[in-house]
């Protein structure tokens, strides 16, 4: 696949299309009043996430950060207490959602160069029973890590942070926005990564290539209490089956070809390693993330190499940081790559 204007976009997996498979879905789809709970296009979808992701039941949302936020709210009281990593994409980058609509403090672990949190430091973080201090309810994961470098963590470790947390009464929320890139990347099954969590959400809109959506699973009581939750912050939507039948196709056709992506993203690597302006944070990228920073001697910034690869069909989403993330998906092939890592050459020689 390739996008039709030509372009090179390695900004986001989140730049996807719908495939000609998706379009024809929503066109054809079958849709009800999903908050009158008989959509059934999205009861399908939730079904088939749920199996997917060994959980009892499933909730179609608009974005992860809301099925995030919708699982904050439905797991805590006003002024709990989340453990989570100190480069977590909940923490970081979902606009403070968590203190300002929930009312639940952030208490960070400092995330390893694996992406794992240690467990005697998720342990020594959990509040002892104190009028003065906020209860402890959730420790949060996040699977891949985005930030530090797409790595996804196994699912010996998820069931190890899962055993501490309920061995203290805690609830585990994974943030598995690219859950199936951790699976596929392991050559697992998302339930064996996801099954010991109380909660956890996926992304449609990534790597699997959906226009629009996450899928919150979990018990059937807590998938219950989570659609009050999606209500009260606005996310419910009625004849959603449109987006949900492209979200079924999603899960029915992309989830093993994310291993094209994760192949792609390690040529990339391999072509852009022996460029002298920079050093690669991700040599070896486990999944779809290729992580590179700008040496002081480099002959450009990453803002003045985004401009310098425009011209030549590559889109890169740089900022005033020396590091810079280019990401492999479904719309990005070998050739792209190979003229990606040329662009680099050109762009990077002066």
């Amino acid at each position: 696949m390739s996008f039709e204007d030509g372009l090179i976009d390695l900004r986001s997996d989140t730049v996807t299309r719908p495939t000609p498979a998706m379009r024809a879905a929503m066109a054809a789809a079958e849709v009800g009043d999903d908050v009158f709970g008989d959509d059934p296009t999205v009861i399908r979808l939730q079904e088939r996430a749920a199996a997917m992701t060994g959980q009892a039941a499933a909730l179609f949302v608009a974005s992860g950060t809301m099925a995030n936020l919708v699982a904050i709210l439905t797991h805590c009281q006003r002024g709990a207490e989340a453990i989570l990593g100190s480069e977590s994409h909940m923490y970081l980058n979902e606009v403070g959602g968590m203190a300002a609509l929930a009312g639940v403090q952030a208490c960070t672990v400092p995330n390893q160069a694996d992406g794992t949190l240690r467990l005697d430091e998720i342990e020594a973080s959990i509040r002892d029973e104190d009028v003065h201090h906020p209860r402890t309810r959730m420790v949060c994961l996040e699977n891949t890590q985005n930030i530090c470098g797409g790595v996804p963590l196994s699912a010996a470790y998820v069931r190890q942070v899962a055993e501490l947390a309920h061995r203290h009464g805690l609830v585990l929320h994974i943030d598995g926005a690219r859950l199936f890139n951790a699976a596929v990347a392991q050559g697992v099954s998302a339930a064996a990564l996801a099954g010991p969590a109380d909660s956890v959400m996926f992304c449609l809109s990534k790597g699997l290539s959906a226009p629009v959506g996450s899928v919150l699973c979990g018990p059937e009581d807590f998938i219950a209490e989570a659609r009050r939750s999606r209500k009260q912050v606005g996310g419910g939507m009625r004849q959603v089956g449109v987006l949900a039948a492209a979200g079924l196709v999603a899960l029915e056709t992309m989830v093993e070809r994310l291993e094209d992506d994760h192949a792609n993203a390690r040529l990339l690597a391999d072509g852009l390693r022996d460029l002298g302006a920079i050093t690669l944070d991700t040599p070896e990228p486990a999944t779809n993330m290729v992580y590179l920073r700008f040496k002081p001697s480099s002959p450009c910034t990453s803002l003045e190499l985004a401009e310098r690869l425009r011209p030549r069909g590559i889109l890169v989403d740089a900022d005033s940081s020396p590091r810079l993330r280019l990401v492999t998906h479904c719309w990005i092939n070998e050739a792209d790559v190979r003229k990606t890592v040329a662009a680099f050459r050109e762009a990077l020689a002066g």
